[in-house]
C-alpha cells in the first residue's frame, strides 16, 4: 500500500487531484462545445441534439461489473468499475464509465460517498455525492408535484372518482427518514384537503426514478410517466397519470434531469453519472440514455449494477437489457477476502485475522453468483479486490480456488494504484470478449414475457437465490389476480429483497439452503415497465443508523467538504 494512500482519505485524494476542464474531456469522446451544457468547469450535460445525431453509430462493447452479496466489510464494486475504465484507457482502448448517481440517504447514513475510492474515483466527488446537477432533486419535485395534484383533484370534487383509501402513489424525499414511512395528511379542516393515510419513499425508490432511468428519449419519458398507476377508483379500476392529464407538466420538470451528466475520473477517463435507483428496492442500474450514449461515444463501456449479482445484475440482465436493446459482452464479478470470510462465519471484528476455514466456507456465496451468471450465458472474470489486511495465504487460496473452477481471475489493486492496478483485469476482460465475440447468442433472459408473474418470481427465487420455493401472502395472491385482470402479467419482475443475503433474511449469510422466499406485496410500476415484488422485511424508506455518517461531515472556511468519505 502506498504511503500516500495510507495517510489520505478518499476525499483528500480527490481534493488533491487535478481536474481537466470538462470541455477537454468532451473532446476526448468527440463531443463539441455545442454538444454539452456546462454546469461549472467540471460538470456538463449532453444535449438532446448530440444524442440524436449519434443514434446510428455502432455500439462499442459493454462490460457489467457486479459482486458477491455485500457485507459491512466492503467490496469496492464502484472502485473496481472506475479502475477498470482507467485501465482500459491505459491499454489504448477508447473507454468510458457509466455509473449511478449517489443518493443523499446512504451518503449521510451508513455508506458514505459512492464515487469509488482511493485512486479510482470519479470527480468532482464532493459535487457528485451531494447535489450534483440536481437530477435527484428534480425527481423528488416531480414525484411530490404529482402527489399535490392527486390530492388537489380529490379536494376539488374528485371527478375521476379516486378512492382516497386506495391511493398507491407516495410522496418522496432523498433521505433515510423512517418517521415518514406512514403519515396522515390533510388534517385541519375542509380547507386543508381531504384527510387520508399516506407515506414517503426514498426518492431513489420512486417510480419516477425508474422511469427516467429506463426511458430512451424525451417522448418515451412522457409516455412512461402517463402510464404510471397512482391508485384505484371506487369501482376498483386503476387511475393513471394520463387520467389526471399531468404527464406534460411532469415531463417539463424532468426535461433537464433526463440528460446524462459528463464528468471524469482521477485519470481523466470520461464518465457518465446518471440516475440512481437502489438495487434492493428498485432496479439498481444507471440510465439507459447514459449507457446508450457511452456505447456510441466509446469502444468499450464499463457500467455497474447495484449490490450483488442476485439483485443488480439479475435486474440489469432481465430488465435493463430489454429497454437498452443491448447485452453485456462480459461481466466482472467482484469478490474480497474480507467479505467471503464474513460469509463463512468470521465476525467483522476478527477480519484482520487470517482464517482460511472461514474463507473456504464463504466461497460458496461466490460460487452461487458464478452459477447465476452462467445461467444467463454471459462470460465473466472474477476480480479479487485486494485489501491491505489480506494475507498471501488467503489471496493464494482464493486465486487457486477460482482457477480450479476453470474461470478467469485477476488480483485487482485499483484502490491503491488506479488504472495500473487494473491492467491485468482489463486484459483478461478483453480476452474473454474476443473469445466469445462469435458466440454471443448464448445470452438469454431467465424468463419470457409470456410467463406469469408468479412463475417469473419463482424462476428468480429458485435459479438466482437458490430458494426451495416461494410463498405468497394473502394480499399478494389477491394482487396476482388483479395483475392478470388488468393485463400487466407480461411485464418483468423487480424483486425488492435484502442485499446482504441470497435469502430474504439479512442475517442468513453464505449460501443458505432449503429456504423459502416470502412475497408479502406486489406493486405495479406500469410506467417503469415492471412489477415490484416485496420480500421479507425490506423497506422502500430506509432508516438512519445509530451513528450516521453525517456526524463526521463538515465544511472548512474555503467551502471544502470534510468527512464525506
Amino acid at each position: 500500500m502506498s504511503v500516500r494512500a495510507k495517510h489520505q482519505s478518499d476525499i483528500e485524494i480527490a481534493q488533491a487531484s487535478k481536474l481537466k476542464p470538462i470541455n477537454e474531456i468532451a473532446e476526448l469522446i468527440g463531443l463539441k462545445q455545442e454538444d454539452i451544457e456546462l454546469y461549472g468547469p467540471y460538470k456538463a450535460k449532453i444535449t438532446y441534439e448530440a444524442m440524436s445525431q449519434m443514434k446510428d453509430v455502432k455500439n462499442g462493447k459493454l462490460v457489467l461489473v457486479t459482486s458477491i452479496n455485500p457485507t459491512p466489510a466492503g467490496e469496492g464494486k464502484s472502485t473496481v468499475t472506475v479502475g477498470l475504465g482507467d485501465a482500459f484507457n491505459l491499454l489504448g482502448e477508447k473507454a468510458m464509465i457509466a455509473m449511478r448517481e449517489p443518493s443523499l440517504g446512504p451518503t449521510m447514513g451508513m455508506k458514505g460517498g459512492a464515487t469509488g475510492g482511493g485512486y479510482a474515483q470519479v470527480l468532482p466527488m464532493e459535487d457528485i455525492n451531494l447535489h450534483f446537477t440536481g437530477d435527484i432533486h428534480a425527481i423528488t419535485t416531480a414525484n411530490n408535484a404529482l402527489s399535490a395534484l392527486i390530492d388537489n383533484h380529490i379536494h376539488q370534487g374528485n371527478a375521476l372518482g379516486i378512492d382516497a383509501r386506495r391511493i398507491t402513489w407516495k410522496r418522496s424525499i432523498d433521505m433515510n427518514d423512517r418517521a415518514l414511512r406512514q403519515v396522515v395528511i390533510g388534517l385541519g379542516g375542509p380547507v386543508q384537503g381531504v384527510p387520508r393515510e399516506d407515506g414517503f419513499d426514498i426518492t431513489v425508490a420512486s417510480e419516477i426514478m425508474a422511469v427516467l432511468c429506463l426511458s430512451k428519449d424525451l417522448q418515451d419519458l412522457k409516455k412512461r410517466l402517463s402510464s404510471m398507476v397512482i391508485g384505484y377508483k371506487y369501482d376498483r379500476t386503476p387511475v393513471t397519470v394520463k387520467d389526471l392529464g399531468v404527464e406534460g407538466a411532469l415531463t417539463l420538470l424532468l426535461k433537464d434531469a433526463l440528460k446524462p451528466n459528463l464528468v471524469q475520473t482521477i485519470e481523466h477517463t470520461p464518465a457518465l453519472i446518471h440516475g440512481g435507483p437502489f438495487a434492493n428496492i428498485a432496479h439498481g442500474c444507471n440510465s439507459v440514455m447514459a449507457t446508450n450514449a457511452a456505447l456510441k461515444l466509446s469502444d468499450i463501456v464499463v457500467t455497474e449494477a447495484g449490490f450483488g449479482a442476485d439483485l443488480g445484475a439479475e435486474k440489469f440482465l432481465n430488465i435493463k437489457t430489454r429497454a437498452l436493446g443491448a447485452h453485456p459482452d462480459a461481466v466482472v464479478l467482484v469478490a474480497t477476502v474480507r467479505a467471503l470470510k464474513m460469509h463463512g462465519g468470521q465476525s467483522k471484528g476478527d477480519l484482520n485475522t487470517e482464517d482460511l476455514q472461514a474463507l473456504e466456507k464463504g466461497l460458496q456465496n461466490l460460487k452461487k453468483h458464478m452459477e447465476t451468471l452462467e445461467k444467463f450465458g454471459v462470460p465473466f472474470v472474477i476480480a479479487i479486490n485486494r485489501f491491505i489486511t489480506d494475507t498471501d495465504l488467503e489471496l493464494n487460496a482464493l486465486q487457486k480456488w477460482c482457477e480450479d473452477q476453470g474461470v478467469a481471475v485477476s488480483l485487482t489493486e485499483v484502490w491503491e494504484h488506479g488504472g495500473k492496478g487494473g491492467l491485468d483485469l482489463a486484459q483478461k476482460v478483453l480476452k474473454i470478449i474476443d473469445k466469445h465475440e462469435n458466440h454471443f447468442n448464448h445470452f438469454n433472459h431467465l424468463y419470457n414475457e409470456e410467463t406469469s408473474i408468479e412463475e417469473k418470481i419463482k424462476t428468480i427465487a429458485i435459479n438466482v437465490y437458490g430458494a426451495k420455493n416461494v410463498e405468497f401472502s394473502v394480499k399478494a395472491k389477491k394482487q396476482l389476480n388483479e395483475i392478470d385482470k388488468f393485463e400487466w402479467a407480461h411485464l418483468p419482475v423487480c424483486m425488492a429483497k435484502t442485499q446482504y443475503s441470497l435469502s430474504d433474511d439479512a442475517k442468513n449469510l453464505g449460501r443458505p439452503e432449503d429456504f423459502i422466499i416470502t412475497i408479502r406485496e406486489l406493486r405495479p410500476k406500469i410506467g417503469a415497465g415492471f412489477i415490484v415484488a416485496l420480500t421479507g422485511e425490506v423497506m422502500t424508506m430506509p432508516g438512519l443508523p445509530s451513528q450516521p455518517a453525517a456526524y463526521q461531515m463538515d465544511v472548512d472556511e474555503q467551502g471544502k467538504a470534510i468527512g464525506l468519505f
